[in-house]
């Protein structure tokens, strides 16, 4: 039964078709079929979108997760938003489950921050609206000048972890590094549950890369000023007898778990899982620590690379992720990856903008830290 008011038009960006089944299952929630659409590669890599149905005056919904080839799904995305707009559609609202190259909405070295460069490529194109979840920051809806909802998937996570976590009860949530640590407590808090945080040399967190432009610049070779001084180089002191700039190492304070996991089940929580190694190293932290069961939940399972092998050759035992992303064929390789679906939260997020119904029903429990 279509549950929408008229007008609505729901398209799948990818050329991809295992990318398109989550946009398969959305329009099944809404009731209505996918509208006609062409995307594919010209034999020069060229990307070309056709649209096959009349969207003039009307409300469209472009639906499009991520596939290995991220560069080629920005694209396809931006072509088919600005089709839309050439063909007169009233309002044009992107579905991104999954916003990528959101790891780079911050400014390192003499980098640039690409996720701002991305806001202003969909706006430009005509996007109007946009649905994305579990943003990595939440300061990335301000790069756009519409309005973004950033939904949550903690509620569905939750839920997997009552329902399918025998003796949960005797769990304890863990954050792999600090800066994980308030989406852990949000979790443990819900819950009630303790909470664990890994700490030390292990972490990578992105708070550990600086900005790495240097007044005055690094000195590389420290025998230049005084011979019988080879420090390896990190940070800079300036010395007065020697008149000069002396580079003196960083100590890294030794891995530690702050929290108990002796005979207990720990839930590693974090927003991606990518590269495993850090979450690998994690695990066996707990398991010397004393956890007897280890998982390991986030929202985007990217699982770029080898992580199918890692995980499995890990002491982890099982892997949660939504399927804003897909990875079907991870899971082949790799048993212990789970999936929890998502569809019903976008489908009910997409209904509620095309009835002009307020969106405040979908954050209802949620944490400032989710």
């Amino acid at each position: 039964m279509n549950v929408t008011k008229g007008g609505l038009v729901l398209f799948s960006a990818n050329s991809n078709a295992s990318c398109v089944e989550l946009a398969k299952k959305i329009g099944e929630r809404l009731g209505i079929e996918l509208g006609k659409v062409l995307v594919y590669q010209e034999p020069n890599r060229e990307t070309r979108v056709q649209i096959q149905e009349s969207v003039r005056g009307k409300d469209v919904f472009i639906i499009q997760t991520v596939s290995k080839d991220v560069n080629t799904t920005i694209m396809e995305l931006l072509i088919m938003v600005y089709a839309c707009r050439t063909s007169c559609a009233k309002t044009i609202s992107g579905v991104i489950p999954y916003f990528p190259y959101s790891k780079q909405c911050k400014m390192r070295k003499r980098g640039s921050i690409v996720t701002k460069l991305l806001a202003s490529m969909m706006c430009k194109a005509g996007l109007t609206h946009l649905i994305t979840m579990d943003l990595h920051q939440k300061e990335i809806q301000g790069f756009f000048n519409i309005p973004v909802d950033n939904l949550r998937a903690s509620p569905f996570l939750l839920q997997y972890i009552q329902e399918e976590i025998p003796d949960y009860r005797n769990a304890v949530i863990v954050a792999k590094s600090p800066s994980s640590a308030k989406r852990a407590q949000s979790f443990a808090e819900r819950l009630r549950l303790g909470i664990a945080v890994i700490h030390g040399e292990a972490q990578d967190a992105e708070s550990d890369m600086v900005d790495g432009r240097h007044s005055p610049p690094a000195i590389k070779n420290i025998s230049a000023i005084h011979p019988s001084l080879e420090i390896p180089c990190t940070y800079l002191f300036f010395h007065p007898m020697l008149k000069g700039f002396l580079m003196f190492p960083k100590e890294k304070p030794p891995i530690t778990v702050v929290g108990d996991v002796g005979g207990r089940i720990a839930i590693i929580v974090d927003d991606i899982i990518d590269d495993v190694d850090s979450f690998v190293a994690a695990a066996e932290t707990l398991k010397e620590r004393g956890a007897y069961k280890i998982f390991v939940m986030a929202t985007h399972g990217l699982l770029s690379s080898d992580a199918p092998r890692l995980i499995e050759e890990s002491a982890i035992d099982e892997v949660i992720v939504s399927n804003t992303i897909p990875h079907e064929i991870q899971k082949l390789q790799c048993p212990k990856i789970k999936t929890v679906d998502i569809s019903m939260i976008l489908s009910e997020a997409i209904r509620r903008i095309n009835n002009g119904e307020s969106m405040s029903y979908l954050f209802r429990n949620i944490g400032l830290d989710d």
